[in-house]
């Protein structure tokens, strides 16, 4: 029997995401526990403390959970950044055949339960928060994808992540258009002209990852001091990311044998370290590995592991803890609204979006997609959980009376769409066989 030993970088992603919605649902679960016990004073002390610097013509200061939600966010949404620029130039959205399945899907998963929101919603002062139900958590989704094991085929979980990742940029375009503050032009426009700086090194061929690194630290400064959430600065600073290698696989073996022979002329078979010529070598092996490796990939994988396993965790220990008390004045029909969108908006809106560009004939499915297992991935996109708690902090910033409320309907929507969406896709899918070879 022949089995597979290496794992693709595709599935390493879907290991990696899987693990991190179990610590999602750890964090959240966590948070809620805390929020409700009677050491509820110290979780709320302990985000609202305030850090930052101040000096006399310069002063960013902000609660813990604002440096959370603005500063740690930033670096989620420049990963997010990357992988749509991958994923756009290389990837599983660089044609429009490839991108029109999940396009549509992802119009279907945002049209929908928007309306649905606007024809629900009676309180005008509520209605600012139609972009809350938008948004797909894919973490959480892949976690319980990943749960249901051979049922489900590799091509819906590529439909997934793509649609999810369709979803993060209309989620990212709402975020900068509707839910930014007073702009700032002059501030605004000093940030972009040092972007298009960065855009114009990238596309010379220079790359640095420490100019990135201080040149991101100030656009993001200036993108959150003009108004623009600088959570946007995130994904516009990845796109300066270049996605090309210096020299290419031929050229990089060619020297790889050169300094492979150079080792081992080198050898110094006396001693249990390296000789003085041989670390000369593999200093030289790093120069060569430097320029064929692709610095957004690299960027990519060295981001992963961190936003996964620890950014999006701090996220949610820091905006899952809601009280959950009737006395705590939770406007209820929020939470129904939010309830409603997140489970019958995607679950329904999706695949009626796909039914209807397929039968035009504007798109064409999978061999190993049956529809059912459209409706109950649907549902899983459901779980708006990151995303959708990120915007009603920012839809709220002025009524906070209101995100309570809407955390409230985000979990109890995001933990109804997932059971659905569980139930359907465990129920209508059968084992997939997987061939060997002996």
């Amino acid at each position: 029997m022949i089995q597979k030993i290496f794992l693709t970088p595709f599935q390493k992603f879907i290991k990696i995401e899987g693990f991190s919605g179990i610590l999602l649902l750890l964090s959240t679960v966590i948070a809620l526990i805390w929020a409700n016990s009677g050491f509820a004073d110290s979780y709320t002390s302990l985000w609202d403390y305030k850090l930052g610097i101040t000096g006399e013509n310069f002063k960013l200061e902000k609660p813990l959970l604002l440096w959370v939600n603005d500063g740690l966010m930033a670096i989620f949404f420049f990963l997010i950044g990357l992988e749509i620029k991958r994923e756009v130039l290389i990837g599983e959205l660089n044609s429009l055949k490839k991108l029109a399945f999940p396009l549509f899907g992802a119009l279907g998963g945002v049209l929908i339960p928007v309306a649905l929101y606007m024809l629900l919603n009676q309180n005008p002062a509520t209605f600012k928060g139609w972009g809350i139900p938008m948004a797909t958590d894919i973490a959480f989704s892949l976690a319980v994808l990943n749960a249901l094991g051979k049922r489900v085929p590799l091509s819906l979980k590529i439909f997934l992540i793509a649609f999810a990742i369709v979803d993060d940029i209309e989620a990212v375009l709402v975020i900068a258009i509707f839910y930014s503050g007073a702009i700032n032009t002059t501030l605004l426009l000093i940030a972009m002209a040092l972007l298009a700086g960065l855009y114009a090194l990238s596309y010379k061929g220079f790359y640095s990852k420490y100019l990135l690194f201080f040149v991101g630290i100030i656009v993001w400064v200036l993108f959150l001091k003009s108004g623009v959430h600088p959570t946007v600065a995130g994904i516009l600073l990845a796109f300066s990311v270049p996605i090309r290698q210096k020299i290419n696989t031929s050229k990089f073996l060619i020297q790889l044998d050169k300094i492979k022979d150079k080792i081992e002329e080198a050898t110094n078979k006396n001693k249990p370290t390296p000789s003085k010529k041989q670390i000369a070598h593999m200093d030289t092996l790093e120069d060569w590995s430097d320029k064929f490796r692709s610095p957004l990939q690299h960027l990519e994988h060295v981001l992963h592991g961190w936003v996964a396993y620890f950014i999006i965790p701090i996220f949610a220990l820091a905006n899952a803890g809601v009280l959950i008390d009737s006395s705590a004045g939770i406007e209820t029909q929020l939470v129904v609204n939010i309830i409603i969108c997140l489970v019958l908006g995607k679950g329904f809106g999706i695949p009626l979006v796909i039914f209807l560009a397929k039968k035009a004939n504007l798109i064409q499915l999978p061999k190993d997609i049956n529809f059912k297992q459209i409706v109950g991935v649907s549902f899983i996109a459901g779980i708006g959980f990151t995303m959708a708690i990120f915007i009603a902090s920012l839809a709220f910033a002025t009524s906070p009376e209101y995100i309570s409320s809407a955390k409230i309907g985000i979990l109890i929507g995001s933990f109804i769409a997932a059971i659905l969406g569980y139930l359907i896709l465990r129920f209508t899918a059968n084992p997939i066989k997987v061939e060997t070879e002996d």
